[in-house]
């Protein structure tokens, strides 16, 4: 048998072994080249260290829907450690949050009050309503400490206890697929197979948690400006009543 020598052989067999060589090379490439490599360990291991990172932020902005007790809120808050601020929308109306370290400020217009105070009767009653949404409308109140509503509103303040509330996955925690979120690879994990709650840990940078489904289809949220500070201050007096010892929401 005579052997053709390699310059005699024919290009398209050299060609072809050329292409088996590169998906050989290809085949061997790690996936998450280029990642911080967290999809590479265990499911349980990803979410301690996504917790971790959340915990140790020094800021986060939290958009999306959260339903709680059978409400429906759509929030769209910065926290940090000292306080934070933003909306939530509940019922068609909307109001602003604002919390400096324990003092907690609310600010809505003339028809939110009047709906907070709408339980009243009589036309004394609804007499006292028109004035105290007129007095409040646009302001920021000074929510008083010892008011039932001052724990219910600052819970959207409190950066790590809301994190700790929300990022709890139910069952069994599984990894899922890779994807992205917000341009940003991740890698999502899953409690009992979605049913617990889904979350997105980013593969670039520090595993933050970036995407959130609630188990029970308790709501979707944005995690996002991770780290990024904002400032935090009291209005002036000019723009605050104090509306005493108790709010017209309580």
């Amino acid at each position: 048998m005579t052997v053709l020598p390699l310059a005699r052989r024919s290009p398209g067999i050299f060609l072809v072994g050329v292409m088996c060589l590169g998906l050989a090379a290809c085949s061997g490439e790690d996936p998450d080249a280029g990642t911080n490599g967290v999809a590479g360990l265990t499911a349980p291991k990803i979410q301690s260290r996504t917790v971790k990172a959340a915990q140790g932020a020094g800021a986060v902005r939290l958009s999306g829907t959260v339903v709680s007790s059978g409400h429906s809120y759509k929030i769209d808050m910065r926290l940090k450690d000292e306080g934070g601020t933003g909306s939530v929308t509940t019922g068609g109306r909307t109001f602003q949050l604002l919390r400096v370290k324990e003092h907690l400020f609310l600010k809505a217009d003339a028809d939110f009050w009047t709906h907070q105070d709408s339980k009243g009767s009589g036309s004394a009653a609804q007499g006292g309503t028109a004035a105290a949404a007129d007095k409040l409308d646009g302001k920021y109140v000074k929510v008083p400490q010892g008011d039932p509503a001052y724990r219910r509103l600052s819970g959207f303040t409190v950066k790590g206890a809301l994190l700790d509330g929300l990022l709890t996955l139910h069952g069994k925690v599984e990894k899922g697929d890779r994807g992205s979120a917000g341009g940003v690879r991740t890698v999502e994990l899953t409690g009992d197979k979605g049913a617990g709650g889904t979350l997105d840990v980013s593969l670039e940078g520090t595993p933050y948690p970036l995407r959130l489904e609630r188990a029970g289809g308790a709501g979707t949220l944005q995690l996002t400006d991770w780290g990024k500070d904002f400032t935090l201050s009291e209005p002036g007096k000019g723009d605050t009543v104090d509306y005493g010892a108790q709010l017209p929401t309580s």
